[in-house]
Parts: structure tokens; C-alpha cells; sequence
């Protein structure tokens, strides 16, 4: 059964108006206390805060009813927005459980959304009560770093090894070829978090990644899952990682994970599932030969940019929904690795893995997975998540370094 609960617009939050700005400055310096929304890379993209509308669905039509939400929302608006490009206008932020038939996935329209695309800046208004300049939120206050306790989460390092460990027998008895299994760390904070500091953390370690916040899903992604710019597609896959090194250290590692027929393998999972997925949208579908190298501050990654041009009036939830979840965050064949991830993680991963992203009235939009990645909690804590993909020849203690490697992003954010 699909469920929905839904805050619906009053008749006075009906008129949305864009207007051009110089004056945006940084982006994730705009964002007030508490709850906010972005989606920036070198500085660049879309933040937003208030609640003009949102909508919490969960059930096996979930992005259906999404998308067919979103159609009758912006219907009923009266749209003033001479720009007319990508993220301008009404834009409807979403964070998407990795299981959207069994979790809540959760949409929230802006009162106010700042942008900036290729050095155009704009200001979205959602309101006729709210003025269209931009005014300024109080900035961050960097002070001390608060205090932290990390814990385990469902599973403890020796417990999750022992799963992967499972999982590699099950690979090498030919009940799949891939599974992604994830873990959790738990920490608590004094004084509790401030998701504005730990979000412009993020964003100056990863300026290549997209930084993301969407109800308390907070993250920096390297991963894009699909980016929708009028009929053109676009999608920048991941698989296969390596630890950073020092030196010359540095160097071979690159070299080895070029050269990793493991890691090869997995990537060639991930870019065929996702291909496998969009072909049928498709007029026309591109895929690299070979993968390149992507170097953040803590990892590399093997890399592809898939592109694609549309056929057919699908909107961009339902590709979304169509091509997740990939090799990338769940594995091949995707049934049996979904089952697996059930019998095996021992926890909900609730929106982590899943997409999180944009979309405006036009159908433009993008959403990346959401990796690199923390769930605030209610105690002023939060919940790291980080997984690796399990294939023949996987180890689960280089696996178990991997996903330490992937959590140090985030307390990175978390203890600076």
C-alpha cells in the first residue's frame, strides 16, 4: 500500500517569482539555522530553506505518486521567471529512500532557493508575503569543534567483516556476481551539530563533489546518478576505489586501481546496469571504453560519464526510478544482491544510497546517490553510512579499510 502525507500550499503561496542576482555571494553561507536544503559544487547549484509544500510517500508507486504530485503543485502556480534555465522557477528538492516501495522518501518545496549557474545568480520566492531581494541569513559561527563519541551501529567491525566474508562465498558459489554491503557508525555530539558547519566542511574538501541537504540527509557525492537538462541525459558512474597515498605511495596505488581486474570488473557492473536501464528511454546512449581515474581528497575512484539523448515523454522521477538502484549501491543481478543486502547489513538504510537531488517545474534536473553521507538525529547526533562492492577475490579486511576510508570524509566535516 502507498501511503502520502503531504502539506498542501495555501492560496497565498501560490505566486513563486525569480528574479536575477548579483548578490547571491557563497551559497552555503546563506543558509539559516536549522533546517536548510542545498546542492552546490564549486559553488555552484541551488540551496534553499522554508517549507512552502512537502510530500512524505512511501509504497510500490511512490515516485509515480511524486511525480504526479508534482505536476498538479506546479499547475497551480502563478510563475513570474524571465531566466528560464535549469533550477529557476519552482524547484522541488528530494531524497529518495534506497528502497522506495519500503521506506519514505521525502520531497520539500523551498520558500526561498538561491541559485547560480555558469555565473548567472537568481533568487526564488514562494509567496506573495515574501519580498524577492535577497535577504541575508545570519552566517555560520565557526567556533570550537564540538565534543564526539563515536559507537557501532547495527553491526561491529568483526561482526560485518564475518558478512562480507559470507557474501564472497555466496559470489564464488554463483548466486551473483556483486553485492554492495554498508555500514553504520553512530556519534554523539556536545553541543549538537550544526548541519550549516559541517556542510561548508564538506564542500571545501570536496569541491568536485555535489554537497547535498535534504531533511537531515546530509553529504558530499561524488556519484551522479542522472542529471535531466531538457532532452539530454547525463549520468557519472563510480565503482572500484582506492585509499590516497603519500608520495610516489600515491602514485602506485593510482596505477594499481587502473590496473585492478577486480576493480575493473566492478565498474563494468555499474556502468552496464545503468546502461542496461536508460537504453530504453534512449534515441541515443554513450558509454566510455574505459573508466578514468577520479581523485578526491581521501579516495580515487574509477570513473565513467555516460551520456544520452531522450526519447519518449518519461519525466525524470521515473528515469531516476528506472535506473536505481545501480551495480554501483546494490550489485548484480539486482534482485538476488537486494535480497542479500536484506539478509546480511542488519540495518535500515533508510535514504542512504538512495538518490537525492532537484527537479523544477520543466522537468529539468539532478540527482546524485547519496554517499559520503550522515542522517542527523533527534539527539543533536548523527549516523554515518559507507559500503563497498563485494565481488570475487574481495577481502574483508581491505573491504572493512574501505569503508573507513569513506567515513573519514564525514568526520573530517565532523572534527575540524
Amino acid at each position: 500500500m502507498t501511503t502520502v502525507a503531504l502539506t498542501s500550499p495555501a492560496a497565498a503561496a501560490r505566486t513563486v517569482t525569480t528574479v536575477r542576482t548579483e548578490d547571491a555571494g557563497d551559497l552555503l553561507d546563506l543558509l539559516p539555522e536549522g533546517a536548510g536544503l542545498s546542492w552546490v559544487r564549486r559553488g555552484e547549484g541551488l540551496v534553499g530553506w522554508g517549507e512552502a509544500a512537502r510530500l512524505e510517500v512511501t509504497g510500490p508507486s511512490a515516485l509515480a505518486d511524486a511525480a504526479a504530485w508534482w505536476e498538479r503543485y506546479t499547475a497551480g502556480l502563478d510563475v513570474a521567471d524571465d531566466l528560464g534555465i535549469p533550477g529557476s522557477g519552482p524547484v522541488l528538492f528530494g531524497s529518495i529512500a534506497f528502497d522506495p516501495v519500503a521506506g519514505t522518501s521525502v520531497f520539500v518545496v523551498p520558500q526561498v532557493v538561491v541559485g547560480r549557474r555558469d555565473g548567472v545568480g537568481w533568487i526564488t520566492t514562494v509567496g506573495a508575503g515574501v519580498p524577492p531581494e535577497l535577504g541575508r541569513p545570519p552566517a555560520p559561527v565557526d567556533g570550537p569543534a564540538p565534543r564526539l563519541r563515536y559507537a557501532d551501529g547495527a553491526l561491529d567491525p568483526a561482526t560485518w567483516c564475518a558478512a562480507v566474508a559470507t557474501a564472497v562465498a555466496r559470489i564464488d558459489a554463483g548466486e551473483l556476481d556483486k553485492v554492495v554491503l554498508a555500514r553504520d557508525l553512530l556519534v554523539s555530539a556536545e553541543p549538537a551539530l550544526d548541519p550549516r558547519r559541517l556542510l561548508r566542511r564538506l564542500a571545501a574538501r570536496f569541491p568536485d563533489c555535489w554537497t547535498f541537504a535534504v531533511d537531515g540527509l546530509l553529504g558530499a557525492t561524488p556519484e551522479l546518478l542522472l542529471r535531466r537538462t531538457g532532452r539530454q541525459l547525463s549520468s557519472r558512474v563510480l565503482a572500484g576505489t582506492a585509499a590516497r597515498g603519500a608520495g610516489a605511495e600515491d602514485d602506485r596505488l593510482a596505477a594499481a586501481l587502473l590496473d585492478s581486474a577486480k576493480d575493473r570488473a566492478e565498474h563494468a557492473w555499474a556502468v552496464d546496469s545503468l546502461v542496461d536501464a536508460l537504453a530504453p528511454y534512449c534515441s541515443r546512449l554513450t558509454a566510455p571504453a574505459e573508466p578514468e581515474l577520479l581523485t578526491l581528497a581521501n579516495v580515487r575512484h574509477l570513473a565513467s560519464d555516460v551520456t544520452g539523448t531522450q526519447r519518449g515523454s518519461a519525466g525524470l522521477l521515473e528515469l531516476v526510478g528506472a535506473v536505481h538502484p545501480t551495480a554501483a549501491v546494490c550489485g548484480t543481478p539486482t534482485a538476488d544482491a537486494a535480497a542479500l543486502i536484506g539478509e546480511l547489513e542488519g540495518m535500515d538504510r533508510g535514504r542512504y544510497a538512495g538518490p537525492v537531488g532537484w527537479i523544477d517545474s520543466r522537468g529539468d534536473g539532478e540527482f546524485g546517490l547519496a554517499l559520503r553521507c550522515a542522517e542527523l538525529t533527534p539527539d543533536g547526533g548523527a549516523r554515518l553510512f559507507a559500503g563497498c562492492g563485494i565481488v570475487a577475490g574481495s577481502e574483508p579486511a581491505a573491504e572493512l579499510a574501505e569503508t573507513q576510508a569513506k567515513f573519514a570524509a564525514f568526520q573530517n566535516a565532523l572534527e575540524g
